[in-house]
């Protein structure tokens, strides 16, 4: 996986804010397959290696539902190192009465689920990128159906033991509520370039030509305004720079273009926008 490694940029983690604690951790280890690193009594980061965390949970004080048309989490999007990894999840599903919807974006294949608290998640494996089709600087990717027959053939059911230990997570694709300043502050702030364009309605941006490490989209509505603190939702998500250069160059870049850096113990937070934080580590 080059494409999650540096000296790609790209995101390492995702912290996300839910409404109970204990229900979403029963979901997260016995639907999706992660195990417990550490746990307090409003947050749990979870593995799937038994060291590094990809994904948090963090349930806020006055925690309020997840709220409609607002910026912030489209889906986070985990991605399995083999075929046969999504293959076996998918039988795992079955078994277990899961509902999935589903898509062959010709880069790669994927499910799509949402968790308790409506919080979207993508799990997915990507096509070799000698198979990705490049036009003038552009891949193309689609919303075709899914072969269920051809991609359970790579799999065998009852095999399934939890996320592999080789899962990254993949990319973020997220709710902003407008593209010409979203699309200045990702690339020229934080370097990324745009790889599709979805009409005037979604953008999707990466690092060394992957299809991409974040995808953009107004679908709640130009101008949908940010969630409160304390709803469910995207807390933030971090972007791994290849060196400490790189980021400190990143943050001169957007503080250039007028984005807000704070410093907390040399960990950089920025804001898209449209308030989504974004971590810049290294």
């Amino acid at each position: 996986m080059t494409f999650h490694v540096k000296p790609t940029t790209f995101v390492g983690h995702v912290t996300i804010k839910v409404e109970d604690l204990e229900r979403s951790l029963q979901f997260y280890q016995e639907v999706i397959g992660f195990k417990v690193l550490e746990q307090t009594n409003s947050t749990a980061k979870l593995t799937t290696d038994g060291k590094t965390s990809i994904l948090s949970l963090e349930k806020p004080e006055n925690v309020i539902p997840k709220q409609a048309r607002t910026t912030g989490l489209y889906h986070f999007a985990l991605l399995l190192p083999n075929r046969s990894d999504l293959a076996n999840i998918v039988f795992h599903f079955i078994e277990k009465g899961v509902r999935v919807g589903s898509s062959d974006h010709l880069v790669s294949e994927a499910l799509y689920l949402s968790d308790p608290d409506g919080n979207g998640i993508e799990i997915y494996i990507d096509r070799d990128p000698s198979e990705w089709d490049w036009s003038n600087g552009e891949v193309a990717m689609a919303v075709d159906p899914l072969n269920f027959p051809d991609l359970l053939s790579s799999g065998k059911q009852g095999t399934w033991n939890g996320l592999p230990a080789g899962t990254v997570m993949g990319h973020i694709h997220l709710h902003v509520s407008e593209l010409v300043k979203t699309e200045e502050f990702y690339t020229k702030g934080l370097g990324f370039e745009v790889v599709n364009r979805f009409g005037d309605q979604a953008l999707f941006i990466s690092s060394n030509k992957y299809h991409h490490h974040i995808g953009l989209n107004t679908w709640n509505g130009i101008g949908a305004p940010q969630p409160p603190k304390n709803g469910v939702g995207l807390e933030s998500f971090t972007l791994i720079f290849p060196d400490e250069e790189t980021r400190n160059k990143v943050a001169a870049n957007l503080k250039q273009i007028g984005a807000i850096i704070e410093e907390e113990n040399d960990v950089f937070i920025t804001y898209d926008p449209s308030g989504n934080a974004i971590s810049l580590m290294f």
